[in-house]
């Protein structure tokens, strides 16, 4: 089998000029395309795959996936970023996924990450000059990384006059993040500090708005707003925001003659500020950033503590005497990661009642950390950090919960049996939980499952409905269950004998967990393909127009 390869291509702002030739022939030579899905309809021109997959916001794991496995069947992928794969782009998860199989440059697939103009950049264009001294890249979005430590960063950046470009600083959920990272930034600099907002940098809908520290929440910002915050010594000239190279001039920018001949700038006399190479001291007092009282009290603090050193420092300080080498000091940065354990509760598969003792039991397990979430399908989801899964799902197991995983996988959702009066179905439906119930899936999937023929609890409106009549079973395939165009399940078979039933549904999905793309739902799993099992799909939305949704589903 011909060996395949995963581009991870970053495309930059999205418009023609502005892709690399290498990103070009990189799409050219794959036949499978994968990215979101505003970002595939910008590079659609330069594509000739067979096959594209676009998926929704949040679905860069799976898209990851689902590329490597592409590629190991022998495909050419190529999974698409704007701006710099590697800057807050598919390229890390797309190694993340391969090390998780085992992977190694030598023997597995080839991979390869094509470059492209990350918004800093191409933003900072369009703004004039904004990062032409030290700067760096802060996400706010507290998706993937706790807000504590996005904090820190923004503090230390602040305290440091870097140039600040934040990336993802709102969306429709989160609002907050950028009023706080405002909050943090009037602590070290001026009200007037320049800020360049650009919206869509090279598109269609491009936006440039020229603003201040203190006025810049008083403007448009979203998803695709990129945030540049000038440092102490950035400046406003013609509608342009120009960084100076550095604190001082070290050239006589408006005089014919310069004062230092080319082979003097980079001389002691030149760059008093600089630090000299045989002693290790840098001269004080040529830096001019106007650091407000918290900065300084900071800074105040920080000598204090060089002077005032404990016995274990001195101690210290008496041994490097000895020994020649050099002090290890204590103050290594290194942010923990937290182990985030996600899963699903339940009291049941026909139960639907949860007792106080286990409702205490899964309060303590919580904790003041974590968080417990009621949904529609009568389960709560449940985050926790912990280093201990095992202990934790063996503890709410031991109370009589059914603990199962979370996110795109098979769920069974069954009524109440009419609280148990009508309890003939309830251990197929329990065979079919222990048979199928947490399978990882390209989407997550529900099965509705209805202990009589009133089918009261709307089976009909899942991916898969199961209604038990006349101690046979009628089985409903590829529901719409939400919004403006939502439509009932197709009906598919009447009258399946009890023994036909999990073998069938198995088929289905192992069929359409094998074919279906990344994030696609069943229904339009079943209309894209039109067969599944030996089901023919029939159309069955309503025939009267109604207007798509922004979102265009």
């Amino acid at each position: 089998m011909q060996k395949g390869k995963i581009f991870v291509v970053g495309f930059g702002p999205g418009d023609r000029e502005h892709i690399t030739k290498r990103a070009v022939d990189a799409l050219q030579q794959s036949n499978h395309i994968m990215g979101y899905k505003t970002y595939v309809d910008l590079i659609r021109h330069f594509v000739t795959a067979q096959t594209i997959v676009s998926t929704g916001m949040t679905e860069e794991v799976s898209r990851a996936q689902e590329a490597v496995k592409q590629a190991e069947a022998g495909n050419i992928v190529a999974v698409i970023s704007s701006g710099d794969a590697g800057v807050y782009g598919m390229a890390g998860l797309v190694y993340e996924v391969l090390i998780e199989k085992g992977w190694t440059e030598a023997t597995g697939i080839e991979v390869e990450v094509v470059p492209g103009i990350s918004a800093i950049n191409s933003c900072a264009s369009l703004l004039g000059a904004p990062v032409m001294h030290d700067s760096c890249t802060i996400s706010l979005s507290d998706h993937l990384t706790p807000w504590t430590v996005i904090e820190k960063r923004i503090e230390a950046a602040a305290m440091a006059d870097f140039v600040i470009a934040f990336y993802n600083p709102k969306s429709g959920r989160r609002t907050r993040q950028i009023v706080e990272a405002q909050r943090i930034l009037l602590k070290y600099r001026s009200p007037d500090t320049p800020v360049g907002l650009v919206k869509s940098a090279y598109r269609d809908s491009q936006n440039i708005v020229l603003t201040n520290l203190a006025e810049m929440l008083e403007h448009d910002i979203g998803m695709l707003t990129t945030v540049i915050v000038g440092n102490s010594s950035t400046f406003f000239y013609d509608n342009k925001i120009i960084t100076p190279r550095g604190y001082q001039r070290k050239y006589t920018l408006g005089d014919d003659k310069q004062i230092w001949k080319p082979h003097q700038r980079l001389k002691k006399e030149a760059e008093p500020w600089a630090l000299d190479q045989e002693t290790g001291e840098a001269k004080s007092g040529f830096e001019k950033i106007e650091a407000i009282k918290a900065a300084q009290a900071v800074q105040r603090q920080v000598e204090e503590n060089v002077e005032k050193k404990t016995s274990l420092e001195m101690a210290r300080l008496a041994l490097a005497c000895i020994t020649k080498e050099p002090v290890k000091g204590d103050f290594l940065v290194q942010q923990a990661i937290e182990s985030i354990f996600e899963f699903a509760v339940s009291p049941g598969v026909a139960n639907k009642f949860i007792t106080p003792k286990q409702m205490q039991i899964l309060a303590e397990v919580v904790g003041e950390n974590g968080t417990l979430e009621y949904t529609p399908d009568h389960r709560f989801y449940v985050k926790i950090p912990t280093e201990h899964p095992e202990a934790i799902v063996e503890q709410l197991r031991e109370s009589g919960l059914y603990v199962l995983p979370m996110g795109d996988v098979f769920n069974l959702k069954a009524c109440d049996f009419c609280y148990g009066e009508k309890a003939e179905s309830i251990p197929y439906a329990e065979e079919i939980m222990d048979a199928l119930g947490g399978m990882k899936l390209p989407k997550e999937l529900h099965v509705g499952f209805n202990g009589c023929g009133m089918a009261c609890y709307r089976a009909v409106f899942d991916d898969i409905g199961i209604v038990y009549r006349k101690k046979k079973f009628d089985l409903f395939i590829g529901a719409k269950p939400v919004g403006r165009t939502a439509h009932a399940a197709q009906p598919v078979a009447e009258g399946l004998e009890p023994d036909a039933l999990i073998p069938l549904l198995t088929q289905i999905i192992e069929e359409y967990k094998e074919h279906a793309h990344p994030n696609e739902r069943l229904f339009k799993y079943f209309k894209r393909v039109k067969k599944i099992a030996h089901f023919t799909y029939q159309d069955m939305s309503c025939k009267i127009k109604v207007e798509e949704a922004p979102c265009g589903d």
